[in-house]
């Protein structure tokens, strides 16, 4: 069974691999291969053109750059610290999501963001399915 304690590390161990990103002392295919399934479903908080990321490639330019005309690198930032207030969570046996907000802090400003992060037990080892982001709705 999924807990919220694995849930937990699993959100803190994807912040740290952001901030890690930033200051490049992680390859972005190592950041990806331990935090995403492949073939995950994702839509990115800042994509206006490629705004969904079905692949590994689409993906991996969304953080670093590369492939996608549009990305400038968003892990690349970089960001200092990121931390989550989760909403709520729905736990099972092999799948769990998670909804809330994650904040990235850049020079001790913080950017907020929706989330809702799926996830899946692989070989012991949580993977994000499905992430979608997005900025707060501003009238």
């Amino acid at each position: 069974m999924i807990t919220k304690e694995h849930i937990l590390s699993a959100q803190e161990s994807w912040g740290n691999g952001i901030v890690a990103l930033g200051k490049e002392k992680v390859d972005a295919s190592d950041f990806l291969n331990e935090h995403y399934l492949d073939g995950a479903l994702v839509k990115p908080t800042i994509a206006s053109e490629n705004v969904f990321r079905l692949n590994s490639e689409n993906l991996r330019s969304y953080f670093v750059g590369g492939c996608c005309e549009e990305d400038a690198g968003f892990a690349l930032k970089p960001w200092s610290s990121v931390r989550f207030e989760n909403a709520g969570f729905i736990l099972g046996e092999t799948q769990a999501s998670a909804m809330g907000h994650y904040f990235f802090t850049h020079n001790g400003e913080e950017t907020k963001v929706e989330y809702s992060f799926g996830y899946t037990l692989v070989e012991g080892v949580l993977k994000i399915n499905l992430h979608h982001s997005s900025l707060p709705y501003s009238a």
